[in-house]
């Protein structure tokens, strides 16, 4: 005799067909079965967990785990999905960043196997700026920088998914995003926000050579207005605009967009990247460069 399960399995399918996105967390297909649980005359007794196991082996639900090192993240497709589509849903309102962000605007030649996501804390991290010394920032710049070890290995391509400060997802625009083989609608980083993340960390943008490239091939585009307005918004404590300066300088940018950068408040001298083992001093911008860079 047909459980009751099955006996619904038509109108189940139905329902997921109809839903806008194919991608679902277990909360959402948890909220879909106790809203739908009358109507498809369900026991009390059917959990969450049995009623993915059913559509797992008798539909088109499809069971993805992302193991990475801080939490396993899982994730449900209802058939087949692009891989850009299912990584937005890893965390909610994650969005591309960094050179996956570099990618989608164009902003490399590059075809990078590695996909940067950033997750924002939920807590406030914007407001005042703290003060900082200059014996601070050369003591925070000689060292290495700390990379994200939070990320998996999945079908062929390294995700990172990052933890960012909570910017109220400033910057962060919906617009078609593409990997190459497939094209969705997804969140990204804008022009100019992206801009500032890569100077910021270049060791998720493929390197300073990496960034210099993009400042250049973001020239026709980009708007300096906007990336200054950024800037003070961001409100970081580190002068990250002399190394923008430097890079637009580089990349040919006109001297009135200089100018915007050069009305910033320059008090202490910064680096490009962290522990430049030779560097080469850039005075109107006091900036330390990779010598022959």
């Amino acid at each position: 005799m047909a459980t009751r399960i099955q006996i619904a399995k038509a109108d189940i399918v139905a329902h997921f067909e109809k839903l806008k996105s194919r991608v679902l967390r277990f909360k959402e297909i948890a909220a879909i079965l106790s809203d739908q649980r009358g109507f498809w005359r369900l026991a009390q007794s059917t959990h969450t967990a049995e009623f993915i196991e059913f559509l797992s082996q008798s539909s088109k639900l499809k069971k993805l785990e992302f193991a990475f090192p801080h939490r396993l993240e899982t994730c449900y497709t209802w058939g087949e999905v692009p891989f850009l589509e299912v990584l937005l849903h890893l965390k909610n309102g994650c969005y591309f960043s960094h050179y996956t962000a570099m990618r989608m605007h164009g902003l490399t030649e590059q075809v990078p196997k590695t996909l940067y996501l950033t997750s924002e804390r939920t807590t406030p991290t914007m407001g005042e700026t703290p003060l900082v010394e200059q014996q601070q920032i050369n003591e925070a710049m000689v060292c290495p920088p700390r990379m994200s070890k939070n990320f998996v290995d999945v079908m062929g391509r390294r995700v990172y998914l990052l933890n960012g400060q909570n910017t109220e997802n400033f910057g962060v625009v919906v617009q078609e995003v593409s990997d190459g083989e497939a094209t969705v609608v997804g969140r990204v980083t804008d022009l100019e926000r992206t801009l500032i993340d890569i100077t910021v960390r270049p060791f998720y943008a493929g390197g300073v050579f990496e960034v210099a490239k993009a400042f250049g091939l973001a020239q026709p585009n980009a708007s300096i207005n906007k990336l200054v307005a950024m800037l003070k918004r961001l409100d970081f404590i580190y002068p990250y605009h002399q190394a923008i300066g430097y890079y637009a300088e580089r990349a040919g940018y006109k001297a009135q967009q200089l100018d915007l950068l050069r009305r910033l408040p320059m008090k202490h001298d910064f680096f490009l990247s962290h522990a430049i083992s030779d560097a080469r001093f850039i005075p109107h911008w006091r900036l330390f460069v990779p010598n022959g860079f």
